[in-house]
């Protein structure tokens, strides 16, 4: 594998956008997208104990402990920390001097929380006209369901995503990891920075209420069309086969995803056969009768079974490389189905230098991390620091905005900061 240390970018994208970012959990992603874009996120965490992803398993070296949480690490890169304590009065005071000097402010808290504290958007936006307020809920700020508890797993269900998601003989199952949270920061990101964008044009922020359950069900595709249209609904389909020579099927070493058979993919089908042909696979000439042209027995079990039969044989004893291989040369969309492993070792993520690492300052370990899906020439994405412990920042952020050195010490020994 091969990894860059990364440094200081001279340009950012959001260099000098500051968000004040009060997540619990379901945001910590939407800042992180904005924060590893250049912009100043300020994540303000409860004193002594910090945000609850800190205390989320797996942990760096084993080490149950706030600074080696894996999940808060990932989330948190380029962020900066600091403690204040948002149900005392003292602590609701600081904030709103900070919203002051802000252009975003992204929580995550439930509808009706910011507005018993006094923080609002239409009281912060008193303060500051300019200001973005992003708000990722389970169900957005309005309607029936506004104040139901959530967790992924029940908005991936209430969006409708689970339902399509498993093996078609057995129950849902849900997707690795938070898919929903990350859904509703991704769109959650997009519609701050439109916000932002108005706002420097109009001189007006605005509240950008982001409902996660409609995140997901933005990922249907065209579910709600098929059902609307034709009276179908989409169910699940796991590695089964939809026409025979689509689907996952085993090889020596792993799993490997064929698709060669069906509406979109019949040019494909000589391609495969020839290969077989050739390698003198038991039943290649089988796989060459015309009937395989129909997608009606395509879609048949018997077409199905017969072609699962054929290629396994084949598969059985080769690598995911050798198929891989085999099958690009061939002009046949053959792929692995690869692993955390393979992904660290993937060549081609490693010629475009996608993994990039930084030093975990806890254990002094040099971290591994995903970099960005996209190269940009003029504002590259960098990775400047990492995760922060907690309250790091206390000194740096409060005093610019006037503390003093003896105000910050008389705060802390109260447990506002």
């Amino acid at each position: 594998m091969t990894t860059q240390q990364t440094t200081l970018s001279s340009t950012s994208p959001l260099a000098g956008l500051k968000v004040l970012e009060l997540s619990n959990r379901m945001g910590f992603y939407c800042g992180k997208l904005l924060a590893d874009m250049g912009a100043e996120v300020i994540l303000i965490e409860a004193p002594v104990t910090g945000a609850s992803i800190r205390r989320d398993p797996p942990f760096i070296q084993d080490k149950v402990d706030r600074e080696f949480g894996i999940p808060y690490f990932y989330f948190n890169t380029n962020k900066r920390s600091v403690t204040l304590d948002l149900e005392r009065a003292e602590g609701r005071d600081i904030f709103r001097q900070l919203v002051k000097t802000a252009d975003v402010i992204l929580e995550d808290a439930e509808p009706g929380k910011l507005s018993a504290q006094g923080l609002s958007y239409d009281e912060i936006k008193v303060l500051n006209p300019k200001v973005v307020m992003t708000s990722i809920t389970p169900f957005g700020q309005t309607g029936p369901y506004a104040h139901y508890a959530a967790d992924d797993l029940t908005l991936l269900a209430q969006g409708g995503w689970l339902n399509i998601m498993g093996y078609e003989d057995a129950q849902p199952t849900q997707a690795a990891c938070e898919q929903a949270y990350a859904m509703g920061c991704m769109f959650g990101s997009v519609g701050t920075m439109l916000a932002v964008l108005e706002a420097q044009q109009s001189g007006q922020g605005q509240h950008v209420d982001v409902s996660i359950q409609e995140c997901v069900v933005m990922a249907l595709e065209n579910s709600a069309q098929s059902y609307e249209l034709e009276k179908k609904i989409r169910a699940r389909s796991g590695n089964s086969q939809r026409y025979a020579g689509s689907g996952i099927f085993p090889c020596a070493d792993g799993y490997v995803y064929i698709f060669a058979g069906g509406m979109a993919a019949s040019r494909f089908w000589k391609n495969l056969v020839e290969w077989f042909q050739k390698a003198g696979v038991e039943g290649a000439d089988e796989l060459a009768s015309p009937k395989w042209q129909d997608l009606k027995y395509m879609h048949s079990e018997e077409g199905k079974q017969t072609f699962e039969r054929i290629f396994c044989n084949f598969a059985h004893n080769k690598s995911m490389a050798f198929l891989y291989e085999g099958a690009q040369t061939r002009r046949i969309p053959l792929c692995p189905v690869s692993d955390a492993k393979a992904i660290l070792n993937n060549q081609q993520l490693a010629a475009r230098s996608f993994f990039t690492s930084i030093a975990h300052t806890a254990s002094g370990l040099n971290i591994t991390l995903p970099g960005a899906p996209f190269h940009m020439s003029q504002t590259p994405w960098s990775l400047r620091r990492a995760a922060p412990e907690l309250g790091q920042d206390n000194d740096a952020v409060f005093s610019s905005i006037g503390l003093r050195r003896e105000q910050l010490d008389t705060l802390a020994a109260k447990g506002v900061i």
